[in-house]
């Protein structure tokens, strides 16, 4: 017993340099964290900068050792980020539930229970999207002040809707394509009405697809400015708005523009962070058989 046992030591023992020799050195390897660091230097050294005095970030050449200070996120919460940074939350997230909410019953009707001409219903959703935004300002504008909704926070979640809803729609239909509709039929014919097929056998697979439609349209949603700036620049102003008031025209507070920034990309940057199993699974779900 102990020769057999020390047999199969040395054999593990033997075969583990083994192991470590297939491990290649991968060139692409390094190129993707190349790309990847170039890709998150501009992020990184914005929220350097916000912890900088002005002195500090507009020395030539710039510090990287220097005394960090909260001034400047101060300056900000001095300034009122708090309204434009609601309004931004309400917009974001009252737009992109209307739009999970429409977009993925269409979704559902588009692929696993079709509609006739599905081909002309999906290119007349992804047309909506071929008119440039600055084409169709002037007749919102119109149409927002007649209604009354100018300058007021329901006209950006009601634009926000419909400027995601197509992507969403798009994006729900490939993962629901890749659900076998075997599963609707074994779920009928045990009885299940449609909607609690849905409910405990469909939603539950295109979960990850539903939280990656949803952060997309997040980031689409709170990133938008030229809307807010032209229909709600005053009272109802975003955060993406607040931002260009930081813009001076006697010269450019970089220290105090960078913690605006930072407080401003922290709620995308905490969705991506709390949703990331989800999101890759979602985007990679239409991907891979």
């Amino acid at each position: 017993m102990t020769t057999t046992i020390e047999k199969d030591t040395a054999t593990a023992t033997s075969a583990a340099p083994s192991k470590k020799k297939s491990r290649k050195f991968s060139p692409w390897g390094v190129v993707a964290w190349i790309v990847g660091l170039g890709f998150f230097f501009p992020v990184f050294w914005m929220v350097l900068t916000a912890f900088k005095s002005e002195a500090d970030a507009a020395t030539s050449p710039p510090k990287l050792f220097f005394t960090p200070t909260l001034d400047q996120f101060n300056a900000v919460f001095e300034q009122g980020i708090g309204p434009a940074f609601l309004n931004s939350l309400f917009a974001t997230g009252i737009s992109t539930l209307l739009v999970l909410l429409l977009g993925v019953p269409a979704a559902f009707a588009l692929s696993l229970r079709p509609v006739k001409k599905t081909q002309d219903a999906l290119f007349f959703f992804m047309s909506t999207k071929m008119l440039p935004i600055v084409a169709v300002i002037l007749p919102l504008y119109v149409i927002v002040s007649n209604i009354g909704l100018l300058d007021n926070i329901w006209a950006l979640v009601i634009l926000y809707t419909a400027m995601n809803l197509p992507i969403a729609v798009w994006m729900m239909r490939s993962f629901f394509l890749e659900v076998p509709g075997e599963l609707l039929e074994a779920a009928s014919l045990d009885g299940a009405s449609l909607w609690r097929s849905v409910r405990e056998v469909i939603l539950p697979l295109v979960s990850p697809g539903i939280a990656a439609t949803a952060l997309i349209c997040v980031i689409f949603a709170w990133n938008e400015f030229f809307f807010a700036v032209n229909l709600t620049a005053v009272n109802a102003q975003t955060m993406p708005v607040y931002l260009v008031g930081f813009i001076a025209g006697q010269g450019q507070y970089w220290a105090v523009l960078s913690a605006a920034a930072t407080m401003a990309a922290l709620p995308v940057v905490l969705c991506g962070w709390v949703a990331q199993n989800k999101l890759v699974r979602g985007l990679s779900f239409g991907a891979i058989k």
